[in-house]
């Protein structure tokens, strides 16, 4: 078994299969599966990933390994096998889907170190092991190889006496502390103190430390702290030989600082009682199932998945918690840590290059058992997975936008099913494509209609903004929404404002009636386009003169909209000028923290009124807040986007759900233009069944999901007309190679039709049951291949887009 199968990082068409490689004797038995190489490729050397050791290969001329780039695999034999799924699912390269598995750490320029673990006992690592490292803490990777060490070293690595440690030049650097200890045993110790001056009392209080608590290594600023000496001392005692210093490596902890209140599980509520015992039967039996918890907001599903989570941990196996991004807040991360301290790892966008590979490599030595994190946390290099919950499932960030193109439930669900264990979606608003598996019976329903403590869903206020405008108030917030905000600065409670900021003046309006241009082919608003002063459907091309008067009510107030956060902040200023306000959007969040600052801050009751966009939508549970207002319900629900009623309802029930959540009741003010729109209805009686039973009626008489699949090819290049014919006869290829039952739409402008001087045109496919598109469309992309080398066509496919934009 000498030569290895190797996929190499070369993101190509014709590149994308394994070469084999020779490995070189002296890496006989060190080469495994699952670890990054150097290879020789043409005149370069690249790293590749290692798929499988075999006997024989079909080509004579093999090159040889240039040398190994870990001691033991990056990429377990689950990962591996779901990069091969990854990649047939989402078309995307082998070498992208191993890629999208690793943290940033382990793809920079790295140097790399071995050095004797902390656990080695050093008596018993014999000569050769304390020869090689020659009294130092590391030696180089480099000199390991040169010196034909690594066969020695890796047996040493098995048992855990070695380990191999990536300096990563520029991204991260190790955080270190310097730590004191002594070599000598407790009686020479006290011979020692016996030979001290009596003069020498700081000396003699640390020799005492020491005869106390043991010759372990401890940090040299803690010991001068406890004792009250300084560090001449110190070094007084090292210079006798007494005591040694080393700098050993920390993980970077960036919850360090905080010391999390241990929780312990609570009574279940009936509701939660009913909704955990399936969960439980299948850890206990150890199978695959798919449960879809739905319950409203504050019914307490995060107990649900704790407890869950403690049975897996009691049969001694390990879970993954997927949060969106945007609700991974200190809250979230408190609740899990509470419960079960240190064996939790945390990876989302917040954290360093280095704060993630330090977590990462926590999982990858199975140091802890639960991860919470955000999408890419789907990829844990866990073992022996026992569940994976998905909270907030309908939430699109759940899906990659970049290759490969995937989307974390598909992959929970492949992953699960391979360790045979249960995967929980929760939601309060689940996907329409969840909600309907789970009347077919493929997911478990499991619902809990009542919050916790039985507590009322909020009051809702719909606020039609024409009746305003109509009675002179041109102001962004209603007299009512005023009212009931001066009413809590009164009252001392606080308050949540929310600008649904997505769609900024994109969509063409009447101010009086409320009507919004639609496209008569595909009951979806117009986008309205300044530069030319035209709106047109991104969906089937229709395009049409923005109009001087309102089609329904002739009036000339037709305008297009968008209203800013900064703006609402001057009014309030101006309006409420003893209102104390913090204001949440990408421009107050953008520094590392400043999310969990502004958080802090608002529940320490520095603030009345906290104002934001999508982010302020989600996981936030404060007692004192009573009022929301959603000042613009509508700006989502006139994207071009067949989704955009689904993600209006789901948002607007999600920022209702952060009032009046704990003793005191709380009230929700939604202002609109539009409030006879089933999904700010019925959003407002927070009624999920009945919008999911309307959309679903709409959905099926326009062929969408979950009716129908959809995939999407989008074509750029910087001619428009090469743009246009290349998606032409891709369409026309993909039609002849498709059955009677499916459509495909195409070419048509893409919703952004330029970016960055490229044009863009789309071709949409619905379809039921197709075997043989997955093969059509990597044969469309071989056939390109060429042009797509050269530089000037972009073609990229994405089964079940998210954003089709």
């Amino acid at each position: 078994m000498n030569i290895a199968s190797v996929i190499v990082d070369v993101p190509a068409r014709q590149i994308d299969k394994t070469f084999d490689y020779l490995i070189p004797e002296h890496l006989l038995g060190v080469i495994q599966i699952g670890m990054r190489v150097i290879v020789p490729f043409g005149p370069r050397k690249i790293q590749g990933f290692v798929t499988a050791i075999k006997g024989e290969s079909a080509f004579k001329q093999l090159k040889k390994i240039i040398e190994p780039m870990d001691l033991t695999p990056v990429l377990n034999q689950d990962l591996l096998a779901l990069g091969d799924w990854l990649t047939e699912t989402t078309l995307c390269y082998k070498i992208s889907a191993y890629q999208v598995m690793l943290p940033a750490a382990l793809k920079a320029k790295y140097e790399k170190k071995l050095r004797i673990t902390k656990a080695a006992n050093l008596e018993k690592l014999f000569d050769d092991i304390q020869g090689i490292f020659a009294n130092r803490d590391h030696i180089l990777w480099q000199e390991a190889v040169e010196k034909g060490f690594l066969s020695v070293l890796q047996k040493e690595v098995t048992k855990g006496n070695v380990e191999i440690i990536y300096e990563v030049k520029e991204r991260v650097k190790k955080k270190k502390r310097k730590v004191v200890f002594t070599k000598i045993s407790r009686d020479e110790l006290i011979s020692e103190k016996a030979g001290l001056t009596a003069q020498a009392i700081k000396q003699q209080k640390v020799l005492d430390f020491f005869i106390q608590y043991g010759n372990e290594p401890i940090d040299v600023h803690e010991l001068l702290a406890k004792l009250g000496v300084t560090s001449s001392v110190i070094n007084g005692l090292m210079k006798k030989g007494i005591l040694l210093q080393k700098e050993i490596e920390v993980y970077r902890d960036p919850y360090e600082d905080r010391t999390f209140t241990k929780s312990n599980p609570l009574p279940l509520t009936a509701d939660q009682e009913n909704a955990i015992k399936p969960i439980l039967a299948s850890i206990q039996g150890h199978e695959h199932a798919n449960f879809l918890l739905y319950g409203v907001t504050g019914s307490g599903k995060t107990e649900v998945y704790l407890q869950s989570i403690q049975k897996v941990l009691e049969k001694g196996r390990e879970a993954i918690v997927l949060v969106p991004e945007i609700s991974l807040t200190p809250q979230m991360v408190k609740r899990f840590k509470g419960r079960f301290g240190d064996q939790v790892a945390v990876l989302h966008s917040g954290l360093s290059i280095g704060e993630k590979y330090d977590e990462w490599r926590k999982i990858q030595r199975q140091e802890v058992k639960v991860v919470v994190g955000a999408r890419s946390a789907i990829f844990a290099p866990f073992q022996n997975l026992g569940i994976i919950i998905i909270d907030e499932e309908h939430e699109t960030s759940y899906k990659q936008e970049e290759n490969p193109k995937y989307h974390a439930r598909d992959v929970a669900i492949q992953r699960a099913a391979t360790h045979r264990c249960p995967v929980i979606l929760g939601s309060a608003t689940p996907a329409l494509e969840s909600f309907a598996r789970a009347q077919k019976g493929v997911y478990q329903l499991l619902s809990m209609p009542k919050r916790m403590n039985n507590q009322a869903l909020p009051a809702v206020k719909i606020i039609d903004m024409r009746e305003e405008l109509r009675e002179g108030n041109r102001s962004m917030f209603s007299r009512m929404l005023l009212e009931k905000i001066k009413d809590r600065l009164e009252k001392k409670e606080q308050i949540v404002l929310f600008l649904n900021k997505r769609g900024h003046s994109s969509f063409v309006m009447c101010r009086d009636c409320g009507y919004v241009v639609n496209c008569p082919n595909c009951d979806i608003s117009l986008t309205y386009h300044r530069f030319n002063q035209q709106m047109k459907c991104h969906y089937c091309g229709y395009e049409a003169h923005v109009p001087g008067h309102c089609p329904e009510c002739q009036s000339e107030h037709i305008r297009y909209f968008g209203t800013g956060t900064q703006k609402v902040e001057e009014e309030l200023a101006k309006i409420l000028p003893e209102s104390r306000v913090i204001r949440m959007d990408v421009d107050t969040t953008s520094r590392k923290g400043a999310h969990e600052r502004l958080l802090d801050q608002f529940q320490e009751g520095h603030a009345d009124i906290l104002l934001g966009t999508q982010m302020i939508a989600k996981g936030l549970d404060f007692p004192n807040i009573t009022l929301v207002g959603v000042l613009s319900a509508d700006t989502m629900l006139h994207l071009p986007d067949f989704r955009s009623s689904e993600k209006t309802f789901q948002l607007l029930t999600q920022v209702s759900g952060r009032a009046g959540r704990h003793e005191l009741e709380g009230e929700v003010v939604i202002q609109t233009y539009t409030p006879e729109h089933y999904s700010v209805e019925l959003a407002g009686d927070q009624d999920y069944r009945r919008f999911y039973e309307q959309e679903m009626m709409v959905r099926k008489l326009h062929k969408y999901p979950p009716f129908y699949f959809i995939s999407l090819v989008t074509v750029s290049h910087e001619e428009l007309m090469k743009a246009v014919s290349v998606t032409e006869k891709i369409t026309t290829y993909i039609q002849s190679k498709l059955s009677r039952e499916a459509i495909c739409l195409g070419p048509v402008a893409s919703p952004i039709p330029r970016i960055n001087n490229r044009y863009r045109y789309q071709c949409l496919i619905k379809y039921k049951r197709e075997p043989g598109l997955g093969h059509a469309l990597k044969k469309m992309l071989d056939h390109y291949q060429q042009e797509m080398n050269s530089g000037g066509l972009q073609i990229s496919v994405d089964v079940n887009p998210f954003i089709l934009m």
